[in-house]
């Protein structure tokens, strides 16, 4: 087997890691509603972290109802979406800067961290919207960010989940041709 075939087995069984994205996608709507309420920043923060400890068991959730694999005992690339997803936590030591010395930007610095890191699930899967979505959505956040007040920093997860749905079609879309090729 190829390592092109390996990605497309990936993709194929793994529905381009939609699972994961949808599961991303109702964490950063309960992002929203947590800074959307009148609490103090650091609370937010603190809150927005915790909510992120519901990711694994929603996206094993969701991979069983579309049946897709998240995990791949049978293809070597297997691991390599794990170790994808820890490079992320590299980047946290900026989160925790932000959290305590920039409060009001550590949710920017969260979702462009998030966004970013969807590049190399691109070659991953050998799907091209990861590649598209990950330099769209950080930039993106990094001027909803420098743009929004403290008021209405529940814009940025609340367009990031917007973004993670958007991915998520063209993800899926991207999925059914992969599968027709097959």
């Amino acid at each position: 087997m190829t390592i092109d075939d390996m990605r497309n087995d990936l993709s194929i069984k793994g529905r381009n890691g939609i699972s994961f994205l949808l599961s991303a996608s109702v964490i950063w709507l309960i992002i929203t509603i947590i800074f959307m309420q009148s609490i103090e920043i650091a609370q937010k923060n603190i809150w927005m972290l915790f909510s992120t400890g519901l990711m694994f068991p929603l996206s094993v959730g969701i991979s069983y109802v579309l049946k897709a694999e998240w995990k791949f005992n049978n293809n070597a690339l297997g691991n390599l979406g794990l170790y994808l997803n820890l490079a992320q936590i590299i980047y946290f030591p900026i989160l925790f800067w932000s959290m305590l010395k920039s409060p009001y930007d550590a949710i920017m610095i969260f979702a462009i961290i998030t966004g970013a890191h969807f590049f190399t699930y691109g070659w991953l899967y050998h799907a091209k919207p990861y590649y598209i979505a990950a330099p769209v959505i950080a930039i993106s956040m990094m001027f909803l960010g420098l743009y929004t007040n403290a008021d209405n920093l529940w814009l940025i997860p609340f367009f990031m989940a917007a973004f993670l749905l958007i991915l998520t079609i063209a993800l899926n879309m991207d999925y059914r041709k992969t599968r027709e090729r097959m």
